[in-house]
């Protein structure tokens, strides 16, 4: 596929979900936002990785966006992990990259609004990489301080993370964030 599209950069897959997709990056996080990956308008866009990431996905932190449909097709499978009995069965997501098979963890899963200063706002979106443990200790406690479940899992400084976010609609400017950890093989 990367023969078609160059910007095509892993796949990822979530068991019981729709969610078995490419995953592309641009120069922005527009461009993908409303097209499909051979460049044509749609509403349903393709899972980016953001800009800011580095297109190898060799960063700590690693993230995806996509959009909530409501034919089930791209990230609406993350409202599943609303849920705990749906995380006790789908602890794991599947992302691969072009030179490695991965398999990460869920370490939580929560709802937030973003754009806003409000109190309610994390805005997990400006946490493209950690540059110190203190940095990256912050963020994990964050996501499990706004998470849903409790997971029993969380992640250390040295960890790679990957941030799923999609939209949310019982708020404005909600989202839903899926977080999880890069198991070691």
């Amino acid at each position: 596929m990367q023969e078609e599209n160059k910007d095509i950069i892993a796949w990822l897959y979530c068991p019981d979900t729709e969610i078995n997709y490419p995953v592309v990056q641009s120069k922005d996080n527009e461009y993908y936002l409303r097209r499909l990956l051979d460049g044509t308008w749609n509403i349903a866009g393709t899972l980016f990785m953001d800009y800011r990431n580095a297109a190898d996905c060799s960063d700590l932190h690693t993230i995806i966006y996509g959009h909530n449909m409501k034919d089930s097709s791209m990230f609406s499978g993350l409202m599943k992990y609303t849920d705990k009995s749906f995380w006790e069965s789908h602890k794991i997501i599947r992302f691969d990259t072009l030179t490695e098979k991965c398999d990460y963890e869920v370490i939580a899963a929560f709802k937030t609004v973003v754009y806003t200063d409000s109190p309610e706002s994390f805005k997990y979106y400006q946490f493209v990489n950690a540059d110190t443990a203190d940095e990256f200790n912050a963020y994990i406690a964050k996501c499990k301080e706004l998470a849903l479940y409790d997971t029993g899992v969380t992640a250390e400084y040295g960890d790679k993370l990957i941030t799923l976010s999609t939209c949310e609609y019982s708020r404005n400017n909600g989202r839903m964030v899926v977080v999880a950890k890069k198991i070691a093989e």
